[in-house]
């Protein structure tokens, strides 16, 4: 067992629930130069892209795999963060990756039930020993759409994932099922709390209705023994070097001189719902030729239907 911040309740309650909360693991000052930085960063809004969710919604994100030295950079290497992560897995981790989810105001999408795994199961990534960091940059709330996670929901494993429109979610009648055992929490955060997640809890978020934003950065990590078998749109085992927590405020007060060193991940390089798509034109495509005698008006198989929508490509977000 590796030593950290994290108290043995708290590794406890993590393995039964798949998730903690830990409140204001970063303080007002730090979370106002995240907020402040993030709002006026030119290059983060250029490289946003859009997810509709079915329902007239829309979300906004921006993701990159590298974390840099500008102030999302210390973030995602700070100490108090990394050292939590590597407890929660028992090993050194590295960074997979770091999103800031933007649900702006009345505009805000939903996102539909999903295991991050479902998504990196794709990535070639063997076990599910990876754990993501939800930072509350604004207030979560149930009105401006907080995150919703089904309590020891990662213990069923990995669910199958399908395409859906423009998301990925999991198979929607076994998630039916699992409501029906298991308990649905609304996680409300307030600024500078955190929500360590592993990668196979069932998560979700409903639109942001309110006059309130609700952004918020999530940091991935994955664990070193289980560095990915085949190279993806994310990075394979790449040696991380933590920085000391005092290094937030003293990189967020320099603000954007060194906000050059993100590489931002475009949104047609998304491998892993690429696949997802493969694999449902393929279903697709062995269903009609298993089925060559259909009738001139009879309707194409739910498959068929699938397949089509499954060309479209899609970044998991929460």
């Amino acid at each position: 067992m590796r030593s950290g911040p994290l108290t043995q309740n708290q590794l406890t309650d993590f393995d039964r629930d798949g998730s903690i909360v830990v409140p204001k693991l970063f303080d007002a000052e730090e979370i106002d130069l995240l907020l402040r930085s993030a709002k006026e960063d030119r290059a983060l809004d250029q490289h946003s892209f859009g997810r509709n969710d079915g329902e007239g919604g829309r979300v906004r994100l921006s993701l990159w795999n590298h974390p840099g030295d500008g102030i999302y950079g210390m973030f995602a290497r700070c100490r108090r963060v990394v050292d939590a992560c590597e407890q929660l897995l028992d090993d050194e981790v590295y960074h997979y990756h770091s999103k800031m989810i933007m649900k702006d105001a009345k505009v805000g999408g939903a996102w539909t039930w999903h295991q991050d795994y479902g998504y990196w199961y794709q990535n070639g990534v063997l076990w599910p020993d990876l754990v993501s960091v939800f930072i509350a940059v604004d207030r979560s709330t149930r009105e401006n759409g907080c995150l919703q996670v089904i309590r020891g929901s990662h213990k069923l494993g990995r669910i199958e994932h399908v395409l859906t429109g423009e998301q990925a979610g999991a198979d929607k009648n076994r998630v039916e099922q699992i409501l029906k055992r298991l308990p649905l929490d609304y996680v409300e955060m307030e600024p500078g709390d955190a929500l360590f997640f592993h990668s196979n809890l069932l998560h979700r978020s409903d639109q942001n209705k309110s006059d309130n934003p609700r952004w918020s950065m999530i940091c991935c990590y994955n664990a070193k023994h289980n560095d990915p078998y085949e190279d993806s749109h994310h990075p394979r085992y790449t040696p991380l070097s933590k920085v000391d927590d005092g290094k937030i405020k003293e990189v967020g007060i320099k603000r954007f001189e060194e906000a050059g060193d993100v590489a931002w991940l475009d949104n047609s390089r998304d491998a892993s719902a690429t696949k997802l798509a493969e694999k449902a034109i393929g279903e697709a495509s062995a269903a009609c030729i298993q089925a060559p005698n259909r009738k001139k008006d009879e309707p194409p198989s739910r498959q068929g239907r699938q397949g089509r929508q499954g060309r479209q490509e899609d970044f998991k977000g929460v």
